[in-house]
């Protein structure tokens, strides 16, 4: 056997026993993160106002009649879980709705029942990204068994290794400062750039940019419209598209102190960085403390890339060559010039490591 396979080998195991374990190697994501249940159910009475009135159906079975289950049935064909049909959805709980349901249960992470138990009801509750759960497609890799993430389909990615983005001048927020939100994005491209060879570069020009951010309000023109407060909060389009929405009925706020802020108060910095890995490709992963979890709880900071969500990126992009190992052990963000150089905490060091290692060696 060649020293070359032995090496490939020896690698190779180390991941797959990086993977075998439970991990959750972000430092600061969930900081209000892992919710018992108990707590998950209070959840529901900030969340959108469509949306909570979901409560009301914890237990209902398969053949009740039931109102509100029509309202479940559009929220899981807007997630793609019902087939499209022109005929109107009725308050029965039937077969495709427990079908709906263990796929949703599958594709967020729950126990698979089919029954809306509390936990499925409440996380249904909340607010989330807009693109779709389905018509993705699972990682095929050697880690298929444990790996959560996933792509849309026919796995896009952009072919250049430098990416212009511009925010919208006229679809903006007047509570925010056009500074502020530039910084956020700044720090949330950084979260990508830092693992993956591609930049990020900022521009004026928004029609030019290759990537284009704005906020917007209902109806908007490209077929997802908006539904107000903690519904769906943002979503963005599969390369090349380029398109970041983010739902200006939303009560943003760009810093880390969520002590004085609104109970229905969004973190930008999170839902941009989740948003950002929809334009480089990656669909949502069914791991909670993943950046790409489709979920976000009000008043919850979640910005730090998991293995998770970096193994997914690798995949399509490979590792960032400048990507130095000291820079792993580091937590300062430095801005200079209009660009952010995020780095990353010590907590992820071995997990980067050895993804590194598996892109190298594989």
């Amino acid at each position: 056997m060649s020293r070359k396979l032995i090496y490939r080998n020896r690698a190779l195991c180390f991941v797959l026993i990086l993977f075998s374990f439970p991990y959750r190697f972000a430092a600061r994501n969930l900081r209000e993160a892992e919710e018992s249940t108990a707590k998950a159910t209070q959840i529901i009475h900030v969340s959108n106002s469509t949306w909570h009135d979901f409560s009301r159906l914890v237990d209902v079975q398969i053949g009740s009649h039931v109102n509100g289950v029509s309202e479940l049935k559009r929220y899981l064909h807007r997630f793609g879980y019902v087939n499209d049909g022109s005929e109107s959805f009725s308050d029965v709980f039937d077969g495709p709705l427990e079908s709906a349901i263990s796929l949703y249960q599958e594709n967020l992470g729950l126990p698979i029942t089919g029954r809306l138990d509390t936990s499925t009801v409440s996380l249904m509750s909340l607010p989330r990204c807009g693109v779709s759960d389905t018509h993705m497609i699972i990682n095929n890799g050697v880690i298929h068994t444990t790996a959560h993430y996933t792509y849309f389909n026919g796995k896009p990615k952009w072919n250049r290794d430098t990416l212009t983005y511009a925010i919208s001048k006229t679809h903006k927020l007047d509570y925010l400062t056009s500074e502020d939100v530039k910084t956020v994005f700044r720090r949330a491209f950084s979260q990508w750039s830092s693992v993956i060879p591609v930049s990020f570069e900022e521009v004026d020009d928004f029609s030019a940019a290759d990537l284009k951010i704005g906020f917007y309000a209902g109806d908007h023109g490209d077929g997802l419209p908006f539904d107000g407060v903690l519904g769906t909060l943002a979503h963005a389009f599969a390369p090349e598209n380029g398109r970041l929405h983010l739902d200006a009925a939303e009560t943003w706020v760009v810093d880390d102190d969520f002590k004085g802020s609104s109970e229905v108060a969004v973190d930008l910095e999170s839902v941009a960085t989740h948003e950002i890995g929809h334009l480089l490709g990656l669909g949502h992963s069914s791991q909670e403390s993943a950046v790409m979890y489709p979920s976000l709880r009000p008043r919850t900071k979640k910005v730090d890339l998991t293995v998770d969500d970096v193994a997914g990126v690798l995949k399509l992009y490979g590792p960032n060559p400048k990507l130095r190992l000291d820079s792993l052990t580091q937590s300062e963000d430095s801005i200079k010039n209009g660009t952010v150089s995020r780095r990353f905490l010590s907590g992820n060091f071995i997990g980067y490591v050895l993804l590194v290692v598996l892109i190298l060696f594989l």
